[in-house]
This record gives structure tokens, sequence and C-alpha cells, in this order.
């Protein structure tokens, strides 16, 4: 279950050296963007962890702090509803600090429209988003993304912190799933 051996990946769409590489540019831009400042990253649980860990690592910024949120907009399917309810708040005081959220996936965009809106209301000295993957044609609002990894086509993706029915999201890159895995 959730090895590329079995047949429930169809095709790997990034891979673990490809999202190395990219974080690797990721980082060395917040870094020069932030330099000097304060810089609160915050991670979007369940599905940012990955991107959290394997980002914050190469980010040189040695006071950088960390926070999570947890919020729900998904129905159990694979389309965002848009409604959102905070299931976990930040422990942070969000007055005068840079923030910058890190996202797995950005698709419909609402649900992270909502959550700039809602931190922004904190007194932050900035919010800027950072976000792995984006899906261009999924959107439905224009979310102003400040640090992108790649553009992906509108396909279910897992893999790497992207998860079908909380399977596969420890794999280590980023692949399409095989139609018999989500028909069944």
């Amino acid at each position: 279950m959730g090895s590329a051996d079995n047949g429930d990946i169809q095709s790997v769409l990034l891979s673990e050296a490809q999202i190395a590489s990219r974080l690797d540019e990721m980082a060395a831009q917040i870094d020069a963007d932030y330099a000097g400042k304060d810089l609160l990253l915050v991670g979007v649980l369940k599905g940012a962890v990955m991107v959290m860990a394997d980002l914050s690592r190469r980010i040189q910024h040695s006071e950088a702090a960390m926070d999570w949120m947890a919020v729900s907009s998904y129905g159990s399917g694979t389309k965002s509803s848009g409604v959102v309810r905070i299931l976990k708040d930040l422990d942070a005081d969000l007055t005068g600090r840079n923030v910058l959220i890190v996202e797995d996936i950005i698709d419909s965009g609402l649900t992270l429209s909502w959550l700039i809106s809602n931190l922004r209301s904190r007194g932050p000295a900035s919010v800027e988003v950072a976000a792995l993957l984006r899906k261009p044609t999924a959107a439905k609002v224009e979310v102003d993304v400040r640090y992108i990894g790649f553009d992906i086509p509108n396909e279910f993706v897992v893999g790497f912190g992207l998860d079908y029915a909380e399977k596969f999201r420890t794999l280590p890159f980023v692949g399409t799933l095989a139609p018999h895995v989500y028909s069944s």
C-alpha cells in the first residue's frame, strides 16, 4: 500500500530530486527576502508537513519560528467546498510579524484566500505564501503567491504530504493515482 510498485501510482509527476532542487531555490529566495527580519512560518496541517519540514531545514534564517494551523475545507471528495473551519489555531501572536504561510498545494485557492484574510486581520507586518504546488487551471479565486515550487495540471496528485483517504502522504515524490484506486 502506497508503494509505487503495486500499480497504485500511475505516473511520477515530480521526482524526489526535482522537489529537493526547487526547495533549495525557494529557500535561498526566502532567505534573501527576509534577511534581518523576523519570520514566522505557518504550516497548514496536514498536507504541508513534508514541505514545511524540508523547506524550513533549507532556510538559513536562524531565527525563523514555526507554528501550525489546521483548517477544514474539504468534504469527503476531492473537490474543495470553500467552507472553512479552524480546527487548530496558531499559538503565536502575529502582531508586527512577517508571516509566511507554507502550503503543499493550491487548488481552488478558496481556503488559502480565506486564510490570508484571517491572518491579515491579526495585525502582522506582512503575510506571504510559499507553496510547493499550484494548479493554475483549478483556481476559483486569484491568490497572490510569492513562492511557487511547480505549476501542475489539474489532476489529483499524491505524495510528499498529499493524501488520498489518508494514504500515500509519505511517498518522497509527487505522483498521480491510477484510476482504479479512487474508482473502487
